[in-house]
């Protein structure tokens, strides 16, 4: 679950103040997170422990079977 958060840690790179105070902290939105759990667990757990950017390209690579709240996430956030 660690990596996850910090998967939506990359995720939060605009430039608003907020979002770069939850980078500082490690994690995406409560709400970001919860959108994207599932998939993660579904889609990308083989790759968990193998770093943010993998879990990221994995999100990427299963685009097509994301929830549609994590498919927006990743949107939101340029990916």
């Amino acid at each position: 679950m660690r990596k996850f958060v910090l998967a939506l840690a990359l995720l939060s790179v605009p430039f608003s103040s907020t979002a770069f105070a939850q980078q500082q902290q490690g994690r995406g939105t409560p709400d970001e997170q919860k959108a994207c759990t599932r998939d993660v667990q579904r889609h990308c757990r083989s790759v968990i422990d193998q770093g943010d950017f993998t879990i990221l390209a994995c999100l990427q690579q299963n685009r097509a079977k994301i929830s549609a709240a994590c498919d927006q996430v990743l949107k939101t956030h340029g990916q």
